[in-house]
């Protein structure tokens, strides 16, 4: 029945938006990435992510990562300064330990700016950590 049914909770996977320099452009970008800080390696990792409110919406885009090691990050995209007036929703989905975890993490429309920068630790960058 319903109450038999595990469902694992992700725990020390995360998505941030990381402001960073772009050598090609001679301007600042904002990127988002995944962050596993977990202690265990998480495979297969997809990211689905768009943008959204309650008039608009921005493509959906899908992100095949793969595998991660522990304590590592990757990029996942570059996020555009028009699609930030959105939400930007991430939709994280990996395997560990022989189960499977998804996660949702949204940034609020307007809230990823450079006033709300902090540092993130495995990154050792400026960004903003998703909710």
């Amino acid at each position: 029945m319903k109450k038999d049914i595990e469902i694992p909770v992700a725990k020390d996977v995360y998505v941030a938006m990381i402001r960073e320099w772009n050598e090609e452009f001679l301007d600042k970008d904002w990127n988002a990435y995944i962050i596993n800080d977990r202690k265990t390696p998480i495979e297969m990792t997809m990211v689905v992510s768009k943008g959204y409110d309650q008039d608009r919406k921005s493509s959906t885009m899908r992100h095949g990562i793969g595998d991660m090691e522990p304590k590592s990050f990757r990029k996942i995209e570059v996020v555009q300064e028009d699609v930030l007036g959105l939400n930007n929703e991430f939709f994280v989905t990996f395997y560990a330990d022989n189960k499977l975890y998804e996660k949702r993490f949204v940034f609020e429309k307007n809230t990823v700016t450079e006033n709300n920068l902090v540092n993130i630790q495995l990154i050792d960058k400026e960004g903003i950590l998703a909710k």
